[in-house]
């Protein structure tokens, strides 16, 4: 195979529907919703396995049912600097909690770029466990959302987030 990277998939079963979760060997690579086998990047080779998905499965799983309210799973997050500075203010939301688009753009030292951290939302290759759906507008109102606003109500509602 070359220098191809080898990426893990399973689809699971959710109470927000269906979910395909695609991991390589440094971690948690994908989370799609719906039905669709995503577009594949360069030098990957998709190989079905629930049996490497087993611990991704097992705490998403346990965050399903209200037991696990944070994640310990390693994530691989790819993208440039600024996307990755954004995700992982995203990870530092704590759980029933929200923040606005403007604040996390003042988090990452760029307080006028609240558009581009909203892009950066939207590319988020690891949604529900990079919280995305915990950011939400100045004026209180859900934003976007790329698992439509059903889902991201029904997240911030299972985390009963203020």
């Amino acid at each position: 195979m070359g220098n191809s990277a080898v990426i893990y998939y399973t689809r699971m079963q959710t109470p927000i529907g269906k979910l395909l979760l695609a991991a390589g060997e440094r971690g948690l690579r994908y989370i799609y919703f719906g039905d669709g086998l995503p577009a594949r990047h360069r030098n990957e080779v998709w190989i079905e396995s629930a049996e490497q998905l087993q611990p991704f499965q097992e705490q998403l799983g346990a965050y399903f049912r209200g037991e696990l309210r944070e994640f310990s799973c390693p994530l691989d997050l790819e993208g440039t600097t600024f996307q990755k500075k954004c995700w992982n203010a995203l990870l530092r939301i704590p759980y029933g909690k929200t923040r606005s688009y403007a604040e996390i753009a003042r988090e990452v030292g760029s307080p006028h770029a609240f558009r581009a951290v909203g892009q950066a939302n939207h590319h988020n290759p690891i949604p529900i466990i990079v919280p995305c759906h915990r950011v939400i507008t100045s004026a209180g109102t859900l934003g976007g959302y790329g698992g439509g606003l059903d889902v991201k109500q029904k997240l911030l509602r299972l985390e009963n987030a203020q």
